[in-house]
């Protein structure tokens, strides 16, 4: 009976953990989702592709290829 008790209250206990956890999750992603937000409304259209790149760097690279 002990041990079923025990089992009762780890089984409870990851249940807990298991929603924290989950809360935590949708606060980030709505956190994110409001910076996206808030940034894409910052960003004039034009200039929303350049943002989106992470490199100001167009074309090739800087070594030519080999022959």
């Amino acid at each position: 009976m002990f041990e079923y008790e025990l089992h009762q209250i780890r089984s409870a206990e990851l249940r807990r953990q298991a929603d924290e956890a989950r809360l935590v999750r949708e606060a980030v992603r709505s956190r994110r989702a409001a910076r996206r937000d808030a940034r894409q409304d910052a960003v004039p259209a034009d200039d929303a592709a350049a943002r989106e790149s992470h490199t100001d760097r167009r074309g090739r690279g800087r070594l030519q290829r080999a022959a």
